[in-house]
């Protein structure tokens, strides 16, 4: 095996369909296949024992909900290159996935030049490359549809995240590097983008919608008021 050989961990529930990809990757020099997963939570387990370079990541496994996977996964390795590969492509969820940090989105009608292309760029030097590749259906459903307004923003989420951790405004401020009053907005704000009455609902809510980790949300519960 070459040092220079890009290391690729294949996660697919569908068995004849893993075998095929791995296959057709094996006929690129530069590509190993270091191992095989049939669901989210050995696509986990594999990435942290293999230490992969590449993930090629099902959206439609069983054990894996998309943004949760890809949140743990990046967390585990944040030098993990993720490219999703999936027969769906809906704007709202390519987003969320982009914005976590995967490195390419591709619908699996892509064609073999583009995936071996996808996987290259993204361990290549220089500027961070995003590739993505999806439906003309997709492309003009993006073009016409408008902006959600209950996506929450990268600093909305970051607030959430530390209040399901059960800090206080005042520690959550601290911890951000801002002032008290700018977290009470951003939890006015999320309050009304997921129509919560709590700061207990405000984060079920989120991770319902997968905008955040489960990981914490138990201690949530004595979280206090930020009115």
């Amino acid at each position: 095996m070459s040092q220079n050989q890009i290391r690729i961990l294949v996660a697919d529930d569908h068995t004849l369909l893993r075998e095929a990809l791995c296959d057709l990757l094996r006929a690129e020099p530069d590509f190993e296949i270091v191992a095989q997963a049939g669901t989210g939570t050995a696509a986990i387990q594999l990435a942290a024992e293999h230490r992969p370079d590449v993930l090629l990541l099902d959206l439609e496994m069983p054990e894996s909900n998309p943004p949760d996977t890809v949140r743990r996964l990046l967390e585990q390795d944040p030098t993990l290159r993720i490219i999703v590969l999936s027969m769906h492509d809906a704007q709202q969820l390519v987003q969320q996935l982009l914005s976590l940090g995967v490195r390419g989105y591709l619908h699996k009608g892509a064609r073999r030049h583009t995936l071996v292309s996808a996987i290259q760029q993204s361990v290549g030097e220089g500027p961070q490359t995003v590739t993505l590749s999806v439906s003309p259906e997709s492309l003009r459903a993006r073009a016409e549809e408008p902006e959600d307004p209950s996506t929450l923003s990268t600093r909305e989420r970051e607030v959430l995240v530390l209040v399901s951790e059960a800090l206080s405004n005042r520690q959550i401020a601290t911890r951000l590097g801002v002032a008290e009053a700018t977290v009470k907005r951003h939890l006015r704000n999320i309050f009304t983008k997921l129509e919560a009455v709590s700061r207990i609902d405000a984060v079920n809510r989120a991770v319902e919608r997968a905008l955040i980790s489960p990981q914490h949300t138990e201690s949530a519960q004595g979280a206090r008021g930020w009115r």
